[in-house]
């Protein structure tokens, strides 16, 4: 079975949230202790993996907040690091506030990328670094960021951070039209991110995904 074969409906807002809903979950049970740490696979710490995600949403967002996304290459929002070698952000969550607060600063995020994403014309386009995409292609992206980085923080805790697996298959259906489902669509959804290794299938040291709209293809 390949990826395309997956989800009959487009991924949107609703996805998002789903998605959203099983960071929030998951990472709700992690200890405040543990926030400084690295992410597994990263150079930033849970914290800042975090933060990035917020961020990544946010900036998702405000791509269809224009009247013409593709007339602006970017939104000009000055980008700023806690530290050198920390992620460039344009938001930030206030450590006072604890976990429980930066988790609440993505799931504001990740609403307003649903909102923006159900309420744009289908079939408007905004730029992104591997091409422009459609409100679906958005909602995918903001899938997938948010189930591998939550995947990324909890490894090495004891606690499950695999993608749900309906999600998975809607995320690699969308963005991922060159891979071919084997095993779960977790796994191939971590491998074709470059999370892990599969049998036959050594770890991947580059990747993309194709968020063009599907009739561009």
């Amino acid at each position: 079975m390949t990826s395309s074969d997956a989800a009959d409906t487009p991924v949107s807002g609703v996805h998002v949230r789903e998605s959203v809903a099983h960071c929030v979950t998951t990472l709700s049970a992690v200890p405040p202790a543990d926030w400084s740490a690295r992410a597994d696979g990263l150079e930033w710490t849970r914290w800042e993996t975090l933060e990035h995600l917020a961020d990544d949403l946010l900036t998702y967002a405000l791509r269809f907040g224009l009247a013409r996304p593709m007339e602006v290459p970017r939104v000009p929002l000055r980008i700023s690091c806690d530290r050198p070698g920390g992620p460039g952000n344009v938001i930030f969550g206030d450590r006072s506030a604890g976990p429980e607060g930066l988790l609440t600063v993505v799931q504001a995020c990740g609403g307003l990328l649903a909102t923006a994403v159900d309420n744009a014309s289908p079939t408007a386009l905004a730029p992104h670094v591997f091409g422009a995409s459609d409100p679906e292609g958005f909602a995918a992206m903001g899938v997938v960021e948010t189930l591998v980085h939550t995947y990324d923080i909890v490894q090495g805790l004891p606690y499950d951070g695999a993608p749900p697996e309906e999600l998975s298959r809607r995320a690699l259906a969308r963005l991922f039209p060159d891979v071919t489902v084997t095993g779960t669509a977790a796994s191939t959804l971590l491998w074709a991110t470059g999370r892990i290794e599969m049998p036959d299938r050594p770890r991947r040291t580059t990747w993309r995904w194709y968020g063009e709209p599907s009739t561009a293809r």
